[in-house]
């Protein structure tokens, strides 16, 4: 199995707004490890995190730079970007826009399903990005 092409496929349906068609490549038993505040780290979970995340960031897109896979787990290098235009997480929109790195890591089963995630992503970047994080200082010369 291609599990690189999947995941370039969850790509495509998550920026497309299609969460429901990226739940389809999660297994049921899916494990999330990257868990966010307040959200189950099951695949139900992950369907309302990017549920949510549509919805602050309407424009989102998730591109991915570099695809490395070994075995039954995948690798992305991924850059996300989007305009707050919507509440995100219980903020209110700020009217700016992101643009951060994060890594995706997801194990796939045999069934060529999705059954867990690790992720980092920046967003202390994003903060600041949003305004709600103040920069950081510069360094002293």
């Amino acid at each position: 199995m291609d599990h690189a092409a999947t995941m370039r496929r969850c790509y495509e349906l998550i920026n497309a707004g299609d969460v429901d068609g990226f739940g389809e490549f999660l297994a049921d038993d899916f494990v999330e490890h990257e868990q966010a505040p307040g959200l189950e780290p099951t695949k139900e979970g992950v369907l309302e995190f990017f549920r949510m995340y549509r919805a602050g960031f309407p424009d989102l897109r998730f591109d991915p730079e570099d695809f490395i896979a070994s075995g039954d787990k995948v690798a992305v290098r991924v850059r996300a970007t989007g305009t707050n235009t919507g509440d995100f997480m219980g903020m209110p929109a700020t009217g700016r826009s992101i643009d951060i790195q994060l890594v995706d890591i997801i194990r796939f089963g045999e069934d060529g399903l999705g059954h867990e995630h690790w992720g980092v992503a920046d967003v202390m970047t994003m903060m600041q990005q949003l305004g709600v994080v103040p920069p950081p200082e510069p360094a002293p010369s």
